[in-house]
């Protein structure tokens, strides 16, 4: 199988994920986040639905990147696989806490958590592809503004 397979494989794997949180969401942002006091800094909910999708490709091309390498590096890429695919599935999982559950805390503690899974996900990826590593930084710092709205939300709400 050559990179540009494994990048479209992944990039199904994230884009799946990211939609199934969307449905999760969706029936939420018109009835409950609504109601929700939210702080100044919140971006306007149509951001949300672009800036996704361009980390979840930027997430599937560092995935197939990193894939491509097993046969080089077989043990430390199946171990940073294995981090990637942890940190996806808490990826959707946040939206089930925060929208599904209507629990803002919940999910705070959860997306900290995400958050570290992702970091770990970046030291395993550039060990073995540099330029993998770099295309999760978006990712993280958007991860990291999340917590601060998720934060933002629990604390005012």
């Amino acid at each position: 199988m050559n990179k540009i397979v494994r990048i479209v494989i992944a990039l199904m794997v994230c884009l799946l994920v990211g939609y199934s949180a969307s449905t999760v969401t969706r029936p939420s942002i018109e009835t409950w986040y609504v109601t929700l006091i939210k702080p100044a800094f919140n971006p306007p909910n149509w951001i949300f639905m672009p800036v996704w999708t361009f980390l979840y490709v930027l997430m599937a091309v560092a995935a197939g990147l990193v894939w491509d390498k097993i046969k080089e590096q077989n043990q430390e890429v199946k171990t940073a696989l294995g981090f990637f695919l942890i940190q996806l599935t808490l990826n959707a999982i946040w939206s089930y806490l925060f929208f599904g559950l209507k629990n803002p805390m919940l999910a705070l503690i959860e997306i900290a958590v995400l958050e570290l899974m992702i970091y770990e996900t970046y030291l395993k990826f550039i060990k073995i592809n540099k330029t993998a590593g770099y295309l999760l930084i978006p990712y993280m710092v958007w991860v990291a503004f999340a917590a601060i709205l998720n934060a933002s939300i629990w604390w005012l709400n």
